[in-house]
């Protein structure tokens, strides 16, 4: 039995140490925004952060974690959709399938908060997710209208 801390909260877990932290969020919480792809963490379908930063839970064994750490996902993000990402995403239309992009927008949100104002080349850098349609392009556009979006709100 396991304690962590997602979205703000506190959740107990059982699950063998083992276990990817990816399959508690799905299997074990209901939390299926964070997507299963790979498997081997090279995708980034199943990006959540751990303590602000971009991690691909597929990978993460729940035997690494515990309650001092803050893990986020997807469904964390923001409560009401209103994150820039979120706003961006939805303005441009950013998604094609959509399958990915919740992992896009996860490590996204790492990035802007690193680099508030990205060139491409630090989203080409930053961005490794990999999206089978090919909306890279609408991804870069989201990630600089967020980043507008956001220097609106602190202005």
């Amino acid at each position: 039995m396991a304690k962590l801390k997602i979205n703000g909260k506190i959740v107990d877990i059982d699950a063998d140490d083992s276990t990817p932290l990816l399959w508690v969020l799905r299997e074990q919480l209901g939390m299926t925004g964070t997507k299963y792809s790979c498997g081997i963490g090279i995708c980034g379908a199943c990006t959540v952060h751990i303590n602000g930063e971009a991690v691909r839970s597929c990978v993460v064994p729940v035997s690494s974690l515990d309650s001092s750490q803050a893990i986020t996902t997807i469904e964390g993000l923001s409560t009401d959709n209103s994150h820039p990402l979120q706003q961006a995403w939805k303005e441009l239309d950013v998604p094609q399938c959509g399958y990915c992009q919740p992992g896009m927008i996860m490590t996204a949100a790492v990035l802007l908060n690193n680099k508030p104002n990205p060139t491409d080349e630090d989203i080409d850098a930053g961005v490794t997710n990999i999206c089978r349609c090919g909306t890279f392009k609408r991804v870069r556009q989201g990630i600089h209208l967020a980043a507008d979006i956001s220097k609106r709100g602190r202005s």
